[in-house]
């Protein structure tokens, strides 16, 4: 669906640029976040380079098969967001949603119905849909002015989708009426709480640091571990497969994470725990893609040639 308002160019740091080349360079970005948390080793619980994690129905090639089904959706994203720029946030979702129904459709043909990236369709897509909307009125990109858009986009739908429905017909839903966490929607309507204040805090500071990024990212993620309220993680083990990982993963980092002399061993060690538990924190992984994209945007400053 196209909106009636069609805005371009587009406004960025470097000038005027054509749509199609400023929506192909944010679709870059949100595919190289979902590869690179694929490949992101060693995780614990999930597929990467080293086994399948705590999953018997999807592999290495069941999420490459998945990314490349989706990559060519995302730069339909920026472009709706470019095109709805000055229709209220708030009544905007409804716009972009056929697209990510889509694009789901397109994942799951590629992997024979395993879900493999429903979650990163829902944040990078939104992500990617702020960023057209922000572009779109001539604003330059930031963490905070993506975020703060992308959460006037979700205004409301944790009510709408979780405490108004009452038949319960996913696993979130399920979770939600069991616990009361909100999951992807939630995260989505705070603007990426989590991932801006116990995520993209350390990448900066390390990436300071010149630490390579398997390193950085390994750190980020058990400091999400420690934290998140997976949907995930609940699902499969309840509030003790919860608290089990965010244990394990505060004792990792009190003992210095995976910049630690040992570190990498500890992260495989949990992995193997997390696997012969069955515990697999997705919604964290889904976290770590986010990471990595919004870092790409400078805090406060314009939009900067990457």
């Amino acid at each position: 669906m196209i909106c009636a308002q069609s805005i371009s160019p587009l406004t960025s740091s470097a000038g005027y640029e054509p749509l199609e080349r400023t929506a192909s360079a944010l679709a870059a970005y949100a595919d190289r976040a979902l590869l690179t948390e694929l490949m992101l080793t060693p995780k614990p619980g999930l597929v990467d380079r080293r086994n399948c994690g705590a999953h018997h129905d999807m592999d290495m090639h069941t999420f490459l098969a998945s990314a490349r089904a989706i990559a060519p959706w995302w730069p339909r994203f920026v472009e709706i967001g470019n095109s709805c720029a000055y229709i209220a946030a708030s009544a905007s979702l409804s716009l972009v949603r056929p697209v990510g129904v889509l694009c789901e459709q397109a994942m799951l043909r590629a992997t024979d119905g395993v879900n493999t990236h429903k979650g990163g369709i829902f944040s990078l897509g939104l992500l990617c849909f702020g960023a057209g909307r922000l572009l779109g009125r001539g604003i330059s990109i930031t963490r905070e002015r993506l975020c703060d858009e992308v959460a006037s986009i979700c205004v409301g739908l944790v009510d709408r989708e979780l405490k108004a429905r009452g038949e319960a017909r996913t696993a979130g839903e399920r979770v939600f009426r069991r616990y009361g966490v909100v999951g992807a929607r939630g995260e989505a309507a705070s603007g990426y709480a989590t991932v801006r204040e116990a995520a993209l805090p350390v990448y900066d500071q390390l990436r300071s640091s010149g630490i390579n990024e398997e390193l950085m990212l390994l750190q980020v993620l058990l400091n999400l571990l420690a934290v998140n309220n997976d949907t995930n993680l609940l699902s499969r083990g309840g509030g003790a497969g919860r608290d089990y990982v965010r244990a394990y993963a505060r004792r990792l980092l009190e003992e210095g994470g995976v910049l630690a002399p040992d570190g990498l061993r500890k992260m495989a060690a949990f992995d193997d725990a997390l696997i012969a538990r069955h515990l697999s924190p997705g919604g964290t992984a889904d976290l770590i893609g986010i990471t990595w994209f919004l870092a790409r945007f400078p805090i406060h400053e314009a939009l900067e040639a990457q």
